[in-house]
């Protein structure tokens, strides 16, 4: 995918202030000068193309409710079906594979810690897998956006 100059003001610019607002796209678009459907639409296409990821906001978790990073020992011929049933759970917003014997690992939020206890009470009975459960002991931020010389990609 050949990127043009507004698809790098979109990454340049987003990677770290998106709008907070009840319509985010329409203030992006009004920055760039074009409308809110095309920010829409360039943002789609850059997911679609594997140029972007994810786009959205970055929560401070603590503020947000109860969260944990767990992790689960899958079978190697069944990961693939467990993933997809850690993925059906309520409040999983991230799941990964790892090189590890527990090879399966997920973020998980919820509004407060005992909803938080519930669903993973209710998850691991059914994966029928005991979950590890790694409750954040001290936080770190780290900026996920970077610099980028589009010169050098060129």
């Amino acid at each position: 995918m050949r990127l043009d100059s507004v698809d790098k003001q979109l990454i340049d610019h987003y990677q770290r202030n998106l709008p907070v607002c009840e319509r985010p796209y329409l203030e992006m678009a009004r920055s760039l000068g074009i409308s809110e459907d095309e920010v829409i639409c360039r943002l789609a296409s850059l997911q679609e193309h594997q140029v972007l990821s994810r786009v959205g906001p970055v929560f401070e978790h603590s503020r947000a409710g109860a969260s944990l990073l767990a992790a689960v020992a899958a079978d190697p011929t069944e990961m693939d079906t467990v993933a997809a049933r850690i993925n059906e759970a309520p409040g999983v917003n991230h799941n990964y594979a790892r090189e590890h014997p527990f090879n399966l690992w997920f973020v998980m939020t919820a509004p407060d810690e005992h909803t938080l206890d519930e669903r993973l009470d209710e998850l691991e009975q059914r994966l029928k897998l005991p979950i590890l459960r790694l409750p954040m002991v001290e936080g770190y931020h780290i900026d996920l956006g970077f610099d980028i010389d589009w010169d050098a990609l060129s």
